[in-house]
C-alpha cells in the first residue's frame, strides 16, 4: 500500500550546499505514532517523505484523515505532501531512514527493544536499493534507548541485514524525539533538535535536515552516546523531581497539610521548582529512567536514586486508593473514576497509572466504573481489561475521583461533579482542581 495525502506548499531541499552532487533529498519515516506522524508531516514540507507503518489499519485512518493520537488534525493530513506506505518494498531509495518506533519495558522493567531491532532489520532490507542508486544513507534513530543501543545493538542489526558495513555502506545517526502529547506550544517544528552522526561530515547531514524543520534551531551533541543520554536523562531528572513531590506528599498527609497549601507558599521563593505530585504515568517518564538504571546495572553501579524514584511513583496509584479508601471510612461503594488517560486531554493511555489505581480500589472491594471522553474504548479493554461507560455521569456513586483534569470535567466545575454523589459520598480530587468543593485532594 503507498498512497499520497494531498499537497502542500513548499519545495523540497537538496542537500548540494553541504554535499554537491547528491539527488533531491528522500526521506523515510519508520513508525507513525505519536513521534513519527508529526515529524513525517513537517519533514514532507521541505523533503519528498515516506511515512512507513506497517499497520494497514494505521495508514487507512491516516488516508481518510483521521490520527487517532490527536497530534495532526483532519485539515493539516489532508494539505499535506506526505507520502503513505504500510509496505517497506514500497519505499524508494532514500538518503535518511528515521526509526520513530515505541522502546516500552518489559513485566520485569528491563528494556524492550524488539521494536527498535525489527524496525532495524526493516530498514535494513532497504539499505542495498539506497546504496546501489548512489546514496549515502543515515539511519537515524529517534527512538529513546540508553547510551549505546544505537551502535552497539541496532548497527549490527543492520550489517547483518543489509550484508553492508556501517561506517562505509551507510552511517548513524540519532536525534532523541521531544514529542510531549497534546502540547501545542513545544511542537516539532519550534524546539531545539539535538542531532549526532557518525563522523563530522554525518553530523553537517543531520543538522542540515532537522535544522531546516525547526525555528529552535539544532544542537550538535559530541557524540551518538551523548545524545542517547541526554534524552533518558531529561525524563530521568523529572521522575524523580515528581518522586519527591510524592513522598512529601505522603508525610504531609501523616500531618494533616495539604500539599497544594504547601506549595503554594514554596512556588513563590524565585528558584523552587514547579513540580507537584500525581500519578507518573505514559511512555516516557514512567519509562526512560528504567533504560538508564538498567544499562548501569550492566555497569556494576547500584542507581540508587533513579530506582528509589521509580518505586515511590510506581507504588502511588496503591498509596492514593488506601487514602481514599480510608477517607471512605474504610467502606467499600461505588466509584466513579473520571479519566484513565495518562495526562489530560490526549487520548494517549500508554502506561496509565490510573488503570492501577481502579484495580487498587478493586481490591479493596469498590465498584469501580470509568468514564473518560477521550480514550479510545477498544485500547482500554484491550489494554487493561477496562470497560469504559459512555453514559457514567447520568447515574450517582458512593464516591466520584477525578483522575485526570479534561476539560470537559473541568467545564462541569465542582459542583456539578458533586451532584453525581449519593448521600454522604465523597469527591475525591487527585490534582486539587475543585478545591475545597472536593473532600479529599493529594
Amino acid at each position: 500500500m503507498y498512497s499520497k495525502v494531498a499537497s502542500e506548499n513548499a519545495s523540497p531541499v537538496s542537500l548540494e550546499s553541504v554535499m554537491p552532487g547528491v539527488q533531491a533529498t528522500r526521506v523515510v519515516v519508520v513508525g507513525l505514532g505519536y513521534v513519527g506522524l508529526p515529524l513525517a508531516v513537517v519533514l514532507a514540507k521541505k523533503f519528498s517523505t515516506i511515512g512507513l507503518d506497517i499497520d494497514v489499519r494505521r495508514i487507512e485512518e491516516l488516508n481518510s484523515g483521521h490520527d487517532r493520537t490527536g497530534e495532526v488534525d483532519a485539515d493539516r493530513l489532508a494539505r499535506s505532501e506526505l507520502a503513505l506506505a504500510a509496505d517497506p518494498a514500497v519505499c524508494p531509495p532514500a538518503d535518511f531512514y528515521i526509526i520513530t518506533v515505541p522502546t516500552p519495558i518489559d513485566g520485569a522493567n528491563r528494556p524492550d527493544l524488539r521494536m527498535v531491532e525489527a524496525a532495524s532489520r526493516t530498514v535494513a532490507a532497504l539499505l542495498p536499493a539506497a546504496v546501489a542508486e548512489g546514496r549515502v544513507p543515515v539511519v537515524i534513530y529517534e527512538s529513546t534507548v540508553y547510551p549505546g543501543v544505537t551502535e552497539d545493538i541496532c548497527a549490527p542489526i543492520l550489517e547483518a541485514h543489509s550484508g553492508l558495513l556501517c561506517g562505509r555502506d551507510f552511517f548513524l545517526g540519532y536525534s532523541p524525539e521531544r514529542i510531549n502529547p497534546g502540547d501545542r506550544e513545544h511542537t516539532i517544528d519550534k524546539i531545539t533538535k539535538v542531532v549526532s552522526g557518525q563522523t563530522p561530515e554525518i553530523l553537517d547531514r543531520v543538522a542540515h535536515l532537522y535544522g531546516a524543520i525547526t525555528s529552535g534551531g539544532v544542537f550538535r551533541a559530541a557524540s551518538i552516546k551523548a545524545a542517547e543520554a541526554a534524552k533518558v536523562i531529561e525524563n530521568s531528572q523529572r521522575d524523580i523531581n515528581i518522586a519527591f513531590m510524592n513522598e512529601i506528599a505522603q508525610i504531609f498527609a501523616k500531618m494533616d497539610i495539604s500539599i497544594w497549601d504547601v506549595l503554594a507558599a514554596a512556588r513563590t521563593k524565585w528558584n523552587f521548582l514547579p513540580f507537584g505530585p500525581g500519578l507518573v504515568g505514559g511512555h516516557c517518564i514512567g519509562i526512560d529512567p528504567y533504560y538508564l538504571s538498567h544499562r548501569a546495572e550492566q555497569l556494576g553501579i547500584n542507581p540508587r536514586v533513579i530506582l528509589s524514584g521509580r518505586g515511590i511513583n510506581d507504588s502511588m496509584a496503591g498509596w492514593v486508593a488506601k487514602q481514599i479508601h480510608a477517607a471512605r471510612g474504610g467502606k467499600p461503594g461505588s466509584v466513579l473514576m473520571l479519566g484513565l488517560t495518562f495526562k489530560e486531554n490526549i487520548p494517549d493511555l500508554r502506561n496509565s497509572k490510573v488503570a492501577d489505581l481502579v484495580s487498587a480500589l478493586g481490591r479493596l472491594g469498590h465498584g469501580v466504573t470509568v468514564h473518560d471522553p477521550h480514550a479510545d474504548a477498544d485500547e482500554a479493554m484491550h489494554e487493561y481489561g477496562i470497560p469504559l461507560v459512555a453514559d457514567a455521569l447520568e447515574r450517582t456513586y458512593d464516591m466520584v475521583v477525578l483522575a485526570v483534569p479534561h476539560r470537559e470535567y473541568l467545564a462541569m466545575g465542582g459542583a456539578a461533579v458533586r451532584e453525581r454523589l449519593n448521600a454522604g459520598g465523597t469527591l475525591a480530587d487527585l490534582k486539587g482542581e475543585f478545591g475545597a468543593v472536593a473532600d479529599w485532594t493529594l
